[in-house]
This record gives structure tokens, C-alpha cells and sequence, in this order.
């Protein structure tokens, strides 16, 4: 009897099987085990995370990694995910701007248009004018409106106020005239003296109309057709606010700067094609499925999309050693999404969110780093080290397993970075494919349309359900049902939402965001990449490409253990008739250990 171990690199998770083979060539699994993948995908800092597996598992059955006859390993291609934003004209000016903000706590009601004053030069103001007085953090809440009420007597037309402190509420309930206040301006000191400014605070229940409206905003200030175009990313970063701030002043030089979103130029092995990213990832998948077999993706200069095929190319030779010219984009998968952008000059972080395509490429290199992964561990334990196989074969192989299924079989291998997928025919001839996207770009979607630039928090509302507190001793979750417990809440979660793991409770605290919006977002990222990637990758494998030649498939890979992709994915199948569902691997993995078990089964053929 000897042992071997499948081991099955991915772009998050290294799995391992552990499996005697007998006297009479029979196959016995033994253990398993699931650790975090050490470096990319593909390198060879992959060999500390599989040292790390193979420890785990021989360990539950009390063996050590030098008893082991061979390892197999699996040929792991790396899959970066990058974004190529469509084209954006960066408004920036010099000397001054037009800001737009928008506080949590705003005070008054209604639209202000008038000339800035500071708070101490008011008493003095001319009575002709209109005039939004800037009240510094020196003069408190008391002090302000003392001064602004003394105004309102000597017929001066104060219209509205902007405030450093959190005071705008304070400083309107002691007013005799109420008047539309915003407060919590930070950078209060950049704001120009004598000139005309904008403020506008929305009914309680309702959001600003006026300075949300590039018309709205060119009526105030008598604005060009040209200038109105200006003003296009301060307006829509505003939409949706209950209060706002906008500026002008006559001396600032606008000077505009377009990075073009750039051409993507997909090469086939019998055709190419050229594709623009400002034509939405739609037209990026046609031109894909017309090129067919990709052999490289290169990406125009000076663009967007060529700045980012490059530096994909350029970090997976770093990382392997290689030389650029042999890392080739084997595929490509687009989505549309829309993105947060900075406006240039808010003295507050204001975004404006963009249209863009991200993509995700599979970038593959010549066989010299698995080689090298593979002599690496057998220099590093020992044991011999053989690469083994393609991982949707083998993950069609270890999900015969499952209780249930029988051939033909197709599997779809949903990870971290890529979705593969495999069918085996009744003879057993295997057609697989191995595509990019998959969990971390639904990550980066999230990450990119909730705003979040917080890929740990991003992860978590992908793989968890959300909830909102509502009170210290009940939660609403987001199928409406209500939970209750014995003990109180933390008082930070009050009023939150929070993302619901088994044992714990991660608030959200961006104030913007609703719970209808982060479902939608979620599972929108979800459907756009796991369910039309499924669709995809099962069609280039189906019997003359026509998915309803597919009768079973089973799920399998990290991603099928989401709360929610099966069932979406599965809902898309049965349109198909096609009878699918979670894999079980071995009666007791689950639908993960399909490639690692594969591995160890194809060691006998």
C-alpha cells in the first residue's frame, strides 16, 4: 500500500486529498484539508500553502508529509481581475472651483442663492445684496445665529449658511427665518469670499432637485453650453442628497484631461477583432465569442485599458520570472458596472459614479513556473511531484462521487477566479474549458458600486446575508423576518446594517447605503458574473454548443457553497432543462475536493 496526495492550487483556497492505494490497485480516501493559497496562482509561492495542506491532512490520520509515494498536482493558470473605466473627462481647476457637499446632519429648508460673507463681516453688509454667510468652528452655534437674527432685523437678506461644526440644526432652531443651512465643512478656509454660491437643503423625506440638475445648476450662474458640461460630475454626485453646496467663481481656469477607455485588440488563432471599451462589455463578449480561440488580448497605448493589460502582464512577469513578451491573455470576461470618481476641487471627497467595464483576464504563461512549483516542493519535502492534469477534467472526475449522478456528466468549477467547466460522454472522452471571472471580480463589483474601498468588508457582504438593527434586542433580516435576542446588542449597531455571519455581526457604517441597495448590488454582481458566466463556459462545451444536449450538471468549487449562487444559477438551467445541483464530493465534502479528488482518481487511469 502507498500514499499519494491531489493537490488543487486556486486562486484562494489550496485543497488536498490524501488516498492509499492498495495491493490490488484499489483506491482507499483517507482525509483531507482546505488552507489559504500562499502567493499567486501559478507561482511558486504556491508551494508554503500546499506544505501546509499536506500537513493538515496527513495529519488526521497520523502520518507525516515523508510517507507519502507522490504528490499530483494540478495545472494552475493565474486569473487577475482589473478594471478599464470608459472614457472620463477630468474637470480640474486651478486657483478656484465648484464644489458640491453633502453633510449628514443639514439644517433649514430650501434653495439659497447669494454672495459668500463671513459670519464677522455681515453686520456691515450692504442691504442691496443676498448673501450665504460662512460661519468658522471659532463661532459657535450661539454666537451665529445671534448675529444672523441681528441681520434678519437691519434688513439684511442673509439666504443661507455654510458651517464648520456639526451645527446646522443648532444654529436653525434659534433662527427667526428659516433658511437652508449645511454644515460640516472641513476645508471651510478654501472657500472664496465675494462670490456667488449655490445652497440647498431637501424636504425631510425628499432629496435635492436644483444643484442634483446640471441645468439646474447653469440657471443659478447663467452657465454656458460649454461650461454646463463642467458641471455634468458634481450634479450627478449630488443625486440622491438631502443637501448640497455648489460654488463659483469667475477666476478659475477650467482645464480638461481625457484619458480615452481605449480599444481592446483580441487575438485569435484564425481571426482578430477590435473592440472599444466605451462600447459596454456586451460588444467586448461578442467580439470575444466571434475571435473563438483567444492567444493574446493587447490593449491600445495610452489608454485605460491598455495601461491596464499592461500592468496585468507586467505583475504576472515579475512574479514568474518571465519575460513579458511570453505572458499571453488566454480570455476575457467584461461586465459593465459603474465606478466612484473623485471630483476634482469638493472640499468634502465627493464622487461622481462613472460608467465602466471591468475585466477579468486569464493570463497565461509558458509551462516554466508550474515546473517549477513542481520541483520546488520535491526539493523542498522530498517526495516526488508529478503536474497532473487540466482542473475541470479533474473536477469532473471527482464529481462521480456524488451520490446520484451518472454519465454524461458535466460540472461547472465555480472559485475564486475563474469558472471552469467539463462534460464526460458516456465513453468517458472529457471536452473541458477553463474561463476567466468568478468570486473576486463579484468582489470587486461590490467593492466598486457600493463605494465601499474595503475589499475585506466587500468579500463579506458577497458570501453573507444582511440584516438591519432595529432595536437592541431585534434584528430585521433581509427576507424580512425579525430575530430576537436575549441579551443586548452592541449600542454601535443601533440602527445599522449589519452583515449577518454564523456567530457574528460586521456593521456597515457608510451612512448612505440601504439594505434594498446592497442586495441589489450583490446579487446583480453575482448574476452578471457567476450565472452568465456559467451560461458561457457550459455552451463552449455542449454537444454542438447548444446547452440543451447538457442533462446533468453538478456544481462544485468554494463559490457553490455561497448562500444563494446555486440557486440563481440553478433557476438559469432550468430554463435548459437541464437538472443541476450541488456536488457532494466523496458523500462528504461537499461540493468542495472535486480537483484534488480527480487528481488521486486519474492516478489510476
Amino acid at each position: 500500500m502507498k500514499l499519494i496526495a491531489g493537490v488543487d492550487i486556486g486562486n484562494s483556497t489550496t485543497e488536498v486529498c490524501i488516498a492509499a492505494i492498495k495491493d490490488d490497485n484499489t483506491l482507499e480516501f483517507l482525509s483531507s484539508s482546505l488552507t489559504a493559497t500562499t502567493g499567486v496562482k501559478g507561482t511558486v509561492d504556491n508551494v508554503t500553502g500546499v506544505i501546509n495542506g499536506l500537513t493538515e491532512a496527513l495529519k488526521k490520520i497520523d502520518k507525516n508529509i515523508s510517507d507519502l509515494s507522490l504528490i499530483r498536482i494540478n495545472e494552475a493558470a493565474p486569473v487577475v481581475c482589473g478594471a478599464a473605466m470608459e472614457t472620463i473627462t477630468e474637470t480640474v481647476i486651478t486657483g478656484s472651483t465648484m464644489i458640491g457637499h453633502n453633510p449628514s446632519t443639514p439644517g433649514g429648508v430650501g434653495l439659497g442663492v447669494g454672495e459668500i460673507i463671513h459670519i464677522k463681516d455681515l453686520p456691515d453688509a450692504a442691504k442691496e445684496k443676498s448673501y450665504i454667510v460662512v460661519i468658522p468652528k471659532e463661532i459657535g452655534y450661539e454666537e451665529a445665529s445671534r448675529i444672523i437674527n441681528m441681520s434678519f432685523e437691519n434688513d439684511i437678506d442673509v439666504k443661507a449658511a455654510i458651517v464648520q461644526n456639526d451645527e446646522a440644526v443648532l444654529i436653525n432652531n434659534r433662527l427667526k427665518k428659516t433658511i437652508p443651512i449645511v454644515d460640516e465643512v472641513r476645508q471651510i478656509e478654501k472657500i472664496p469670499l465675494g462670490v456667488v454660491a449655490a445652497v440647498e437643503v431637501a424636504p425631510e423625506g425628499k432629496s435635492i432637485s436644483t444643484l442634483s440638475n446640471p441645468y439646474g445648476i447653469a440657471t443659478i450662474f447663467d452657465l454656458t453650453p460649454e461650461e454646463t458640461k463642467y458641471v455634468i460630475p458634481i450634479s450627478k454626485s449630488l443625486i440622491g442628497k438631502k443637501s448640497a453646496v455648489v460654488i463659483k467663481t469667475p477666476k478659475g481656469q477650467v482645464k480638461e484631461r481625457i484619458i480615452p477607455a481605449g480599444n481592446l485588440l483580441i487575438i485569435g488563432s484564425n481571426m482578430s477583432s477590435k473592440v472599444s471599451v466605451d462600447s459596454g462589455a456586451e460588444m467586448i463578449m461578442e467580439s470575444v465569442e466571434e475571435v473563438g480561440t483567444i492567444d493574446d488580448v493587447e490593449g491600445e497605448k495610452n489608454t485605460n485599458v491598455g495601461n491596464m493589460i499592461k500592468n496585468l502582464k507586467s505583475k504576472m512577469s515579475s512574479i514568474t520570472g518571465q519575460k513579458i513578451d511570453k505572458v499571453k491573455i488566454k480570455d476575457i470576461f467584461a461586465v459593465d458596472t459603474t465606478v466612484p470618481v473623485k471630483v476634482e476641487g469638493g472640499l468634502a471627497s465627493e464622487t461622481s459614479m462613472e460608467k465602466a467595464v471591468v475585466l477579468a483576464a486569464m493570463v497565461k504563461t509558458d509551462a516554466l513556473p508550474m515546473i517549477e512549483i513542481a520541483e520546488k516542493l520535491q526539493r523542498k519535502i522530498g517526495v516526488y511531484v508529478k503536474i497532473a492534469g487540466v482542473e475541470a477534467v479533474m473536477a469532473a472526475l471527482g464529481a462521480l462521487t456524488t451520490p446520484g449522478t451518472k454519465l454524461p456528466l458535466a460540472i461547472l468549477d465555480i472559485g475564486g477566479g475563474s469558472t471552469d467547466a467539463a462534460v464526460i460522454d458516456e465513453k468517458g472522452i472529457v471536452k473541458s474549458i477553463h474561463m476567466a471571472g468568478a468570486g473576486e471580480l463579484v468582489t470587486m463589483l461590490i467593492d466598486s458600486e457600493l463605494g465601499l474601498n474595503d475589499r475585506y468588508l466587500s468579500e463579506e457582504i458577497k458570501k453573507n446575508p444582511i440584516g438591519k438593527v432595529e432595536s437592541l434586542f431585534h434584528i430585521r433580516m433581509e427576507n424580512r423576518e425579525i430575530k430576537f435576542f436575549d441579551k443586548p446588542l452592541n449600542p454601535r449597531y443601533y440602527g445599522r446594517i449589519v452583515i449577518l455571519k454564523e456567530n457574528d455581526m460586521i456593521p456597515i457604517f457608510k451612512e448612505d447605503l440601504t439594505m434594498e441597495k446592497i442586495i441589489y448590488v450583490r446579487r446583480q454582481a453575482k448574476y452578471k458574473v457567476f450565472v452568465k458566466n456559467a451560461l458561457r463556459a457550459l455552451t463552449k462545451i455542449a454537444p454542438g454548443n447548444n446547452l440543451r444536449q447538457i442533462p446533468n450538471v453538478v456544481l462544485v468549487g468554494g463559490s457553490a457553497l455561497d448562500f444563494e449562487i446555486p440557486e440563481m444559477i440553478l433557476a438559469e438551467l432550468s430554463n435548459y432543462k437541464i437538472i443541476a445541483g450541488r456536488g457532494n464530493i466523496r458523500k462528504v465534502e461537499g461540493p468542495r475536493n472535486a480537483v484534488a479528488t480527480g487528481l488521486v482518481m486519474s492516478y489510476l487511469g
